[in-house]
């Protein structure tokens, strides 16, 4: 691997690290407002931030290049509401998905197509997580009305049975 390659995938793995602990910030947040789901969640998600950061590493390593961890500046802790703090987070993941395009355009100038095929699993993740935030934010705003996200739930269930001839 060219050397601006392997610069740049430490970077993007010390940016994992750092996404890592922005999630867990915005558990610790939700576990302060009472809401442990949202805080397992979101320590779910630091989690699956920690597994890309290692995924990159090995690969790194994989490749006979070295893996180079750096610091991070502290992730936010305060946030106006649940609902400004998910947004942040659809944010935040817009701009991985902006440095992994970078990524992957970078290994094709750079005639890198083992990274290149590496990457690939990356796009799909960050659809994924894009979508997931999407989802989670537009359920958060139903909850505004908790009886419609509870009715809305409920109909969900219905089913038609034809009614029996007699």
């Amino acid at each position: 691997m060219e050397q601006k390659m392997i610069d740049a995938l430490n970077e993007q793995m010390n940016f994992e690290y750092y996404s890592a602990h922005i999630y867990l910030s915005m558990a610790a947040y939700a576990g302060e407002l009472g809401l442990a789901g949202f805080e397992h969640w979101l320590i779910t998600q630091y989690e699956e931030e920690v597994f890309h950061a290692q995924k990159i590493y090995h690969y790194i390593v994989s490749r006979d290049a070295r893996a180079v961890i750096k610091g991070f500046d502290d992730p936010e802790k305060d946030f106006d509401s649940l609902l400004s703090m998910l947004e942040i987070a659809l944010g935040h993941e817009r701009i991985v998905t902006g440095r992994i395009n970078d990524l992957v355009a970078l290994a094709g100038k750079l005639n890198d197509y083992a990274t290149h095929n590496f990457l690939q699993w990356f796009i799909s993740e960050q659809v994924e997580e894009e979508e997931t935030f999407m989802d989670l934010i537009q359920k958060v705003k139903l909850v505004k009305d908790a009886g419609l996200y509870i009715l809305d739930n409920e109909l969900k269930t219905r089913t038609f049975s034809p009614p029996t001839q007699k």
